[in-house]
């Protein structure tokens, strides 16, 4: 087995706990069980990691075998990435039929006619979730596995997600193999990125809960059926106030756990100008800001605001409509055609 095949493996064990490692490696399935048998998962990850190795090293392991690994590993913590949304379309509404294999031949061969040196390797799970690793290598070098760019790509559905090696330059060869494999004309990155995948899907799948009127009526009625007896001697102040708070909510965010993303980011680019009579500015001068909302979990932060008592209800729409226009990167600019002789206020 090659060295830096040995070294790769050994660091991808490194990273999974401790206490997880048996059950990855048993779903990776390149040892078999009497081999992990031979291995004592109590001993600190360090030794763990020598054993596995050492096993892989009789098994004669080599770069496909530990690219597999890393799969599995991506897609138990997909967490550790940071993930950009990408839309395909076509220039009809015509759909053909999705072939796997000639979906990762037309991929190979378009990656592979630009760039020899290059690592590819492929992965299917249940929700029809096309998994790819690609390591970059450039024409003197043999491809760099721990630079790696993954793709996940769901059949039937123009939506695709890509988490970016640092080699950025590699980004538009990576576009055009999907666009060509999946047989679409062209492909755009969306206003949407952040660390949760799943969250991701939820978003552009439609997925997420959605306010329904049913929930309301149920809502409603479960309020009065379930309330607790009331005590004469407890006073609700702005009763009337926080009913209406926890309605505008509920219709903004709905009913359910919101979509984890960890920020969103307005840029606003517009001109400065100043009132004639004033006298302030003899021409128009850009204006740019830029604001940007960072949470562990932004939406659900949002959606407890004005509950309690931070902010009022409803939420400005630049907000809220992060679900559903799907992005969590704004641009505002101005109506060109918005008074172009008037004071505009920035």
């Amino acid at each position: 087995m090659d060295e830096t095949v040995a070294e790769y493996i050994r660091r991808t064990v490194l990273k999974i706990p401790r206490n997880e490692i048996k059950t990855m490696l048993q779903k990776w399935g390149f040892l078999s069980e009497a081999q992990l048998q031979t291995i004592n998962f109590g001993q600190i990850k360090e030794n763990i990691s020598q054993d596995v190795v050492q096993l892989c090293e009789e098994n004669s392991a080599d770069i496909k075998q530990a690219a597999v690994l890393d799969i599995i590993y991506s897609h138990i913590y997909p967490d550790k990435r940071v993930w950009h949304v990408y839309q395909m379309n076509k220039t009809g509404e015509e759909t053909a039929f999705f072939d796997l294999m000639d979906f990762k031949k037309k991929f190979k061969r378009r990656l592979r006619s630009a760039l020899k040196n290059v690592t590819i390797n492929f992965r299917e799970y249940e929700d029809n979730a096309i998994w790819i690793r690609i390591a970059w290598g450039t024409p003197y070098t043999k491809p760099n596995q721990y630079k790696t760019s993954y793709v996940v790509y769901h059949s039937q559905t123009p939506y695709v997600f890509i988490s970016a090696s640092v080699l950025k330059s590699n980004l538009p060869l990576l576009c055009q193999a999907l666009v060509v494999a999946a047989n679409y004309h062209d492909i755009r990155e969306m206003e949407l990125r952040g660390h949760s995948l799943n969250s991701l899907k939820d978003i552009v799948f439609k997925r997420y809960s959605q306010l329904t009127k049913l929930s309301v009526f149920f809502f409603f009625f479960s309020s009065l059926l379930f309330s607790p007896a009331s005590d004469l001697r407890i006073v609700q102040e702005n009763k009337n106030e926080k009913e209406r708070i926890q309605s505008v909510n509920r219709e903004v965010f709905g009913d359910g756990p919101q979509p984890k993303l960890e920020f969103a980011q307005y840029k606003l680019e517009t001109m400065f100008r100043s009132d004639p009579k004033m006298d302030v500015l003899d021409k128009r001068e850009p204006f740019r800001c830029l604001v940007k909302f960072s949470s562990p979990h932004l939406l659900e932060s949002l959606k407890s605001l004005a509950p309690a008592g931070m902010a009022d209800a409803p939420l400005s729409p630049l907000l809220t409509c992060i679900p559903q226009k799907a992005r969590n990167y704004f641009k505002i600019r101005e109506k060109k055609a918005f008074f172009p002789g008037s004071f505009v206020s920035p």
